[in-house]
């Protein structure tokens, strides 16, 4: 009779065992897909990029120094590895379209010319997802994350060596800065 009840509670470890281990399995396969989506979008941007530069060149010879910034912003930002340094290169290239973006509204030619329009409007809708793909990330690597460090899991976690997921997170302190917005119409 001992040896039944050894027997079951041997065979209910081991069920527990399997479905820990392949719930984080899910979990990290889609905290994969999450830098994945990330990624394809990243891409994206980066080719959109050039397109631009080219387009604005001709008009803007004397801001070829904001150029310059945004093409090597985006080389380092396609060059970098990891999350973390990848987010840190993203968000220097945030700064530098931005910059440009900025730029592009001093010349009036530039604002009415229609290739310079679409391009501005696919990397806003970029940008846009992006940011939808780091929240989803996020969310998905905390998960995971949480899913590691709660008991009794943290036991299989650390069985199997699986390893915590990096955040997006704002690298920039002028990122946190609270916008100045000035509604007086004087």
């Amino acid at each position: 009779m001992m040896l039944w009840i050894l027997l079951a509670v041997l065979a209910v470890l081991v069920l527990w065992v399997i479905a820990a281990y392949n719930s984080l399995i899910s979990l990290k396969n889609q905290v994969l897909n999450g830098w994945k989506q990330i990624d394809v979008q990243l891409k994206r941007r980066h080719d959109l990029i050039p397109n631009l530069i080219e387009t604005v060149k001709g008009v803007m010879k004397f801001e070829q120094s904001t150029l310059t910034q945004v093409i090597e912003a985006r080389n380092k930002a396609i060059s970098a590895q990891g999350i973390a340094e990848k987010a840190a290169q993203e968000n220097m290239l945030s700064g530098a379209l931005r910059q440009l973006f900025a730029l592009v509204e001093n010349y009036p030619n530039l604002k009415a010319n229609e290739n310079v329009t679409k391009l501005q409007e696919e990397l806003v809708s970029t940008e846009n997802r992006i940011g939808f793909s780091r929240q989803f990330y996020n969310d998905i690597a905390t998960k995971f994350n949480i899913a590691q460090q709660v008991f009794p899991t943290n036991i299989i976690v650390g069985i199997f060596s699986f390893k915590a997921a990096e955040l997006f997170e704002i690298t920039e302190p002028s990122e946190r800065e609270v916008p100045k917005v000035d509604l007086n119409l004087e």
